[in-house]
């Protein structure tokens, strides 16, 4: 075999070698997409997990509250109405694909989350109300759920942070980049607005 054969014999091999390596670094970095994907959308079913029991627990409360506060109309239609669209926002069992579908899902729990909050506040004027150990028991239950969401949250927002990293680095994001709407950044819970601002407290 001749030095020219040899050359070319030489930079096959090559070329074949760094074939090799581009396809194991193709395949080790989808895979590392895939897993914190599935993380994502695992923290993502954690999520929908105690927002649905919050969902749950409303029922439960309007009737406890409207036995002693049967005059309040407006404050149980509004929770009523919040709970009809927190249902109609479905996200198919899987983390939002988008700000914009994240930013609907978080207006509708917010606006759940105010309506409540409004419930709680009429509860105030019925001292007996409060005093009933059901009553007492769903209140002690929505808090520790409100608690819970805000652990969830924060998780999710921890797994979601973790892929975005891996998915925006170089060459992941060259490759992610490939795989279109499959890896597509993932969006964050935000902040409520004026949530930075301390609540005035009146006497």
């Amino acid at each position: 075999m001749g030095l020219g054969g040899k050359i070319a014999l030489g930079c096959g091999g090559l070329l074949v070698l760094l074939l090799v390596v581009f396809g194991f670094g193709l395949m080790g970095s989808y895979n590392g997409l895939n897993t914190l994907s599935q993380g994502v959308d695992a923290q993502w079913g954690q999520v929908e997990n105690v927002y649905q029991r919050r969902s749950d627990l409303v029922p439960n409360l309007v009737a406890t509250v409207k036995g002693a506060a049967a005059f309040e109309k407006d404050t149980f239609t509004a929770v009523t109405e919040a709970r009809a669209k927190v249902g109609q926002v479905s996200t198919g069992g899987k983390a939002p694909g988008s700000p914009e579908a994240m930013a609907n899902f978080q207006k509708a729990q917010e606006g759940l989350g105010s309506a409540l909050s409004r419930l709680l506040v009429v509860v105030e004027k019925y001292p007996d109300l409060k005093a009933t150990q059901n009553f007492r028991d769903l209140q002690a239950q929505l808090e520790g759920t409100e608690n819970r969401i805000a652990v969830e949250r924060m998780r999710f927002n921890e797994a979601a942070q973790a892929f975005n990293t891996k998915r925006n680095s170089f060459p992941t994001v060259v490759i992610a980049g490939f795989f279109g709407e499959r890896f597509r950044e993932r969006a964050y819970f935000k902040a409520q607005a004026g949530a930075d601002v301390a609540p005035k407290v009146a006497f």
